[in-house]
């Protein structure tokens, strides 16, 4: 088992890296978690893995329950956190108990938002059997869900009280969802680190193959990656936004094809225009434009495609939580492993980005 330490002073917890489940009892037991748990996860994850971790955590004894809604990010809303505090309540949790959040990204968002405002806030443990949350979601503490057509727009930093990863739920990933998780993995490379992002290049095909070591390795370095980034700034003032890289458009693109296109997917579409933006703006030259667009397709990304309208595009984008005083906000490279801020993005440019993409 691979250990990182994310300090955050009082709100600090580990993320273990394992290749099973075995070690959760002992985990809980090392952050004195209490006896009463509700493990909250979705419809597809609970057929799969609810089961196993339940048992294991009752024949330890732990008084847990599992509550499950339906998968799928349709229904990230506020019904189906209402419906987790329902749960909470039917499971007779006070605050000294605990919620376990088992699942992908839509699972720890809306139960680290419920965990953040059930009895004005109970503690969470996130274990993410997807690599979308294995790799950023579950790290960081932001939950929420969307709202008004607008991702992830009602929500609260909710730090967990430890991230528990079992690589080896990654082998009943169906592929678009390992896809979508190696999407946030890249972007952690091009914004900080150009090593990993040449280990990606290089290991390609042990890390498509699902090899268990070099997945725990992948994990830990990409997890060490986002972690150093959110002990420098936990509630994104400032560095912590560069984790945005490929979300300004990705989000809006995600929502304009209506949810039915992966997250991953969507942001890797969003790397791929901002990275022309930044060759337009010559921050970046033909050869590292080329090199992001390479990793992305040797993972499988489609990210020349057609795409939603343009204008419905821009239009979500207005709606965009990470806008300022009217100005949208821009993760831009200017080489592998650095990137830039800005917020003089012009809707020509956007425009262009996105033809760009269409026509790749």
């Amino acid at each position: 088992m691979e250990k990182l330490f994310v300090d955050l002073g009082k709100n600090s917890y580990d993320i273990l890296i394992s290749d099973s489940f075995n070690e959760l009892p002992k985990a809980l037991r090392g952050i004195n978690a209490p006896k009463k748990l509700l493990i909250v996860t979705d419809t597809n994850v609970r057929d799969l893995y609810a089961d196993e971790v339940h048992e294991l955590l009752c024949s330890n004894g732990y008084d847990a329950a599992v509550y499950a809604f339906e998968a799928g990010e349709e229904n990230k809303n506020m019904n189906s956190v209402l419906g987790i505090c329902q749960a909470c309540i039917n499971h007779k949790l006070d605050r000294k108990s605990m919620i376990i959040a088992l699942g992908g990204g839509v699972t720890g968002d809306m139960a680290g938002f419920a965990a953040a405002i059930y009895m004005r806030g109970i503690d969470f443990v996130q274990i993410p059997t997807t690599l979308l949350s294995q790799s950023d979601s579950s790290v960081g503490g932001k939950t929420g869900i969307d709202f008004a057509e607008s991702k992830n727009i009602l929500g609260a930093f909710h730090q967990p009280k430890l991230v528990y990863m079992n690589v080896s739920t990654l082998r009943t990933l169906p592929e678009e969802q390992f896809v979508s998780g190696m999407g946030e993995v890249i972007k952690h490379g091009i914004i900080r680190d150009s090593e990993f992002f040449e280990y990606l290049m290089n290991n390609a095909e042990s890390i498509k193959a699902l090899d268990s070591e070099t997945l725990i390795k992948m994990d830990k370095r990409n997890c060490s990656i986002k972690a150093d980034i959110v002990m420098q700034d936990e509630k994104e003032n400032g560095l912590r936004a560069i984790l945005n890289f490929g979300h300004t458009i990705g989000h809006a693109v995600e929502s304009a094809y209506i949810f039915t296109k992966t997250h991953g997917e969507c942001v890797g579409i969003g790397m791929a225009a901002a990275g022309y933006i930044a060759k337009k703006r010559g921050l970046i030259n033909d050869a590292a434009l080329s090199k992001i667009e390479n990793i992305l397709e040797m993972y499988g990304f489609k990210i020349f495609t057609k795409l939603p309208d343009k204008d419905s595009i821009y239009k979500f984008m207005q709606n965009d939580k990470k806008k300022l005083q009217g100005k949208l906000k821009f993760i831009l490279p200017f080489e592998i492993g650095n990137v830039i801020q800005t917020a003089d993005v012009t809707k020509e440019e956007i425009y262009e980005a996105l033809e760009y993409i269409e026509r790749g």
